[in-house]
């Protein structure tokens, strides 16, 4: 367990070729709720995320759009990338864009030091390349194209023709690194995670490593050479440095030693360059290696990997401005096993929403409150000697704290939320059982009423604080509706369950309204 002591979390910084979809809220999100639970257990937290703006990619979307590269990335940045982060509540620390000046300068500064000790020669380099990865590609990356593309060599990832490109450029010493890679894979398993990512980094990387391609003359969008202007820096060696560049690396060393290292959410797809190409860049420049890299699965929309340029790419929007973002949220974070793939369907959604947010967790909180409410006229009642039934409820509240508090130290975020479900439903099934309504017909059971309703508000309040990072808005509104003047996202969260139930409640509205099924369609 983490005690209170720094920690980093980071997404990968997203190209600004298109608009984001909700492959790219999905990591946000996962991302978010592990760096808001760190943030409520007092651990020193920073949370990085922004936008890669560098490479072919960009600046051949740019021109197809008769503007410059820097015009198109302050565009989608402004319109598109940032409103995200509102739209599905990101509690982003920082926002990198790859163009910024302390970004660019220390880039440079990097890889100086690694030419000057020796890590970087120049040479000749013939390959497949695919500008959607923005990577050369080896021959077991590629597949035989269909339609449009048959006959021709695409990408397994685009589904895009590769280009054959032949450049004389700056090479990093990658190949020295694989076995010192294969040592930090053995002694630290969970450096890279799932074990399914594990499993094929360390694969890949015992076939032998080759040495690494990191400049491009062939265009000039990009973060200059040091020492040979005449080339630029390649877009994922660019990239994979803003982890450090946002946090002082080559400025503030003070800063950098509080946060560096870090623990990087990536997609799937991206997990080798992060955990193969980025810990040999530090090892070479004498830095520590990330904390952790763990690579979560794709979602899935009609059995395909979420994309724009497939027409699979749904904007997050369209799910909040229906359900709202917690919802979105939860769902998410819920429905799929993080670290695998998943399949996303509006039916799903809208049963989860229904069953598991309006009738669940919302319905019981509604209930609970409202029982106070007319009961006692607001005021949170003490409770009398516990029953077997009441400790019941106490204990569950201890076990989700514990047992959520582990699965996010594991990464494993949907057990975490499954851990905490547990207490949802019990305390549906406990309310159900003692009949709170019958014992308040009965002036002789006043004592158990009163007992009864202060473990519900408690258990209830406990839900509040476990909840707080996955559903930040309708949990700050049950916890003021508690009588509660303090955030609720300020509430220790390893010792949720010790907070004091005391004062009196206030109405509280529906935290997940009635939506029509029809309307999610």
């Amino acid at each position: 367990m983490s005690d209170g002591s720094s920690f980093y979390i980071t997404t990968p910084i997203f190209y600004v070729n298109d608009v984001p979809h909700i492959g790219h809220a999905y990591t946000e999100v996962a991302a978010d709720v592990i760096a808001r639970w760190h943030r409520q257990a007092g651990d020193d937290t920073w949370f990085l995320t922004g936008t890669d703006e560098h490479g072919q990619k960009i600046l051949r979307t740019a021109t197809a759009n008769g503007v410059t590269p820097q015009q198109w990335a302050d565009k989608l940045v402004a319109e598109a990338w940032e409103p995200l982060l509102e739209t599905i509540d990101i509690s982003n620390d920082d926002f990198i864009r790859t163009t910024q000046e302390r970004h660019e300068k220390n880039v440079q500064r990097f890889l100086q030091k690694l030419y000057d000790d020796g890590h970087i020669y120049t040479g000749d380099y013939e390959g497949y390349y695919c500008v959607g990865c923005e990577e050369y590609k080896q021959l077991t990356d590629l597949v035989d194209g269909t339609g449009e593309y048959a006959g021709q060599l695409v990408c397994a990832i685009h589904s895009k023709p590769v280009e054959l490109l032949k450049e004389r450029n700056y090479f990093f010493r990658m190949s020295a690194f694989g076995q010192r890679l294969l040592d930090l894979y053995e002694s630290r398993p969970d450096f890279v995670q799932p074990d399914s990512v594990r499993n094929e980094i360390i694969q890949f990387v015992k076939h032998g490593l080759t040495d690494l391609s990191i400049s491009r003359q062939t265009f000039d969008w990009g973060i200059k050479v040091p020492w040979d202007e005449s080339h630029v820096i390649y877009v994922w060696f660019d990239a994979l440095l803003n982890y450090i560049t946002a946090v002082g690396y080559g400025e503030d060393d003070e800063q950098f030693a509080r946060r560096w290292p870090a623990t990087h959410i990536v997609g799937k797809d991206i997990a080798r360059f992060h955990a193969v190409i980025w810990p040999a860049m530090l090892m070479a420049a004498g830095l520590d290696v990330p904390t952790q890299v763990y690579g979560h699965g794709w979602l899935l929309v009609g059995g395909e990997k979420m994309s724009k340029s497939k027409l699979t790419g749904i904007a997050p929007e369209q799910i909040t401005d229906t359900f709202g973002s917690d919802a979105f949220r939860y769902y998410f974070l819920r429905a799929i096993t993080f670290g695998q793939d998943g399949s996303f369907s509006w039916e799903d959604l809208s049963a989860r929403y229904q069953a598991e947010l309006a009738n669940g967790f919302g319905n019981l909180a509604s209930r609970v409150v409202a029982m106070v409410n007319r009961y006692f006229d607001g005021r949170i009642p003490e409770a009398a000697e516990l029953t077997d039934s009441d400790q019941r409820i106490r204990d569950t509240e201890q076990q989700a704290t514990a047992r959520a508090d582990a699965a996010i130290e594991r990464l494993a975020v949907h057990e975490a939320i499954a851990a905490v479900w547990q207490l949802v439903d019990e305390l549906n099934g406990y309310i159900t059982e003692q009949e709170p309504w019958a014992l308040a017909k009965q002036p002789e059971n006043a004592a158990r009423l009163a007992t009864v309703l202060h473990t519900a508000v408690h258990g209830v309040g406990t839900l509040a604080i476990l909840l707080a990072p996955v559903l930040p808005k309708a949990t700050a509104k049950l916890w003021s509706a508690l009588g509660r003047e303090d955030a609720v996202d300020a509430q220790p969260i390893r010792s949720a369950h010790e907070w004091e139930a005391v004062g009196r409640v206030t109405a509280l509205e529906a935290l997940f309204p009635r939506i029509e099924v029809e309307a999610a369609s």
